[in-house]
């Protein structure tokens, strides 16, 4: 098996603002595993609230060059079992792009894509929402004009939140949810949601602190509006955890470290009685399209990163008003047009 690492700075259409960071480009990995003349496609960014650096990610990738199979194809679930030995203990961005790129490859290599390898029926897929980063409100309204959707997920986190929610319900009759990034209180998170409620917002995402579990014990009790986890729901084991403090949890592919173990969390999610979402990290097509395989085993998705940078290097997946559409290939479908 030969293995190619592709770096490139993804141009934001807009700086693109949370709590965290602000930024106006996107640096990506893009990991190439290639058997008997056919290519796969993994991707990771580079993001430094988690600590995730491209040399370290590079690093990582060549970690385990010697790793690779040369003989047989082994199935991609035993090829992460294999890498997250040594790939797992560190922030598993690496480990996500080669399993990726591995089940890409498995899916083109039996001429599949991947939610038939799976056995999912595509025909009710939920829909993206597209999201609005925290700017002037005049910035905000604006990129809700030059994107129209049906559903908009919101970024907050300022002094002024039920304040941003009521000025953008003003232009459009679209479905809301809103993301504080940690940035609340329990009593602001329980004061807001029923405000929110009044405004069309669907549900809040991560309003606390990521170990602040006390709070969220009582912000589940007693909001009127359904919590979603998104930095409380990194890795597999955390999704127990969850249970009975949310009421649903969001998967990054990422963070969990690819589509081997965001098929575990979903099914162990789902058993227990948590509304299932998943997410992106302002990836390429290449990053979204292995998203879409999951799409029939979500309640929510959040996919629009290939819509919020100006992605010249890839294709696969096209969205078209939240509506995603597969592209006619095996795997994932996605290829990388710029080496």
């Amino acid at each position: 098996m030969e293995l190619k690492l592709h770096q490139f700075d993804l141009p934001l259409k807009h700086t693109f603002t949370i709590t965290h960071e602000s930024r106006d480009v996107q640096p990506t990995l893009i990991v190439e595993l290639t058997w008997h003349g056919k290519s796969g496609f993994g991707e990771a960014t580079e993001t430094p609230y988690y600590g995730v650096t491209m040399e370290k990610m590079v690093a990582q990738v060549e970690s385990i060059r010697h790793l690779l199979p040369h003989d047989i194809l082994p199935h991609p679930t035993d090829f992460w079992k294999m890498l997250s030995k040594t790939l797992l203990d560190d922030h598993p961005f690496a480990l996500c792009a080669l399993d990726v790129a591995y089940w890409d490859l498995w899916g083109k290599t039996h001429d599949k894509p991947l939610y038939e390898i799976w056995g999912l029926d595509i025909s009710k897929n939920p829909i993206t929402d597209y999201t609005i980063g925290m700017d002037t409100l005049e910035k905000m309204v604006a990129k809700m004009r030059e994107m129209p959707f049906p559903l908009y997920k919101v970024k907050l986190g300022t002094d002024d939140d039920l304040e941003i929610v009521e000025a953008l319900r003003k232009e459009t009759d679209a479905v809301f949810r809103v993301d504080a990034n940690t940035a609340w209180t329990p009593e602001q998170t329980i004061y807001f949601a029923p405000e929110l409620e009044k405004l069309g917002v669907e549900f809040i995402e991560q309003p606390l602190k990521a170990d602040n579990w006390e709070g969220m014990r009582k912000v589940f009790k007693e909001s009127v509006l359904p919590i979603i986890a998104d930095e409380s729901c990194i890795l597999e084991e955390d999704v127990a955890k969850c249970a009975g403090f949310f009421h649903g949890v969001n998967i990054k592919l990422m963070k969990c470290g690819g589509l081997s173990p965001a098929l575990r969390m979903i099914k162990e999610a789902k058993s227990l009685g948590l509304k299932v979402m998943v997410g992106c990290m302002t990836e390429s097509t290449i990053g979204c399209s292995a998203i879409a395989h999951l799409l029939p085993l979500l309640d929510y998705v959040d996919m629009d990163g290939c819509l919020l940078v100006d992605d010249q290097i890839s294709r696969g997946i096209t969205i078209d008003y939240g509506t995603v559409s597969y592209a006619k290939a095996a795997g994932t479908g996605a290829e990388l047009i710029r080496k």
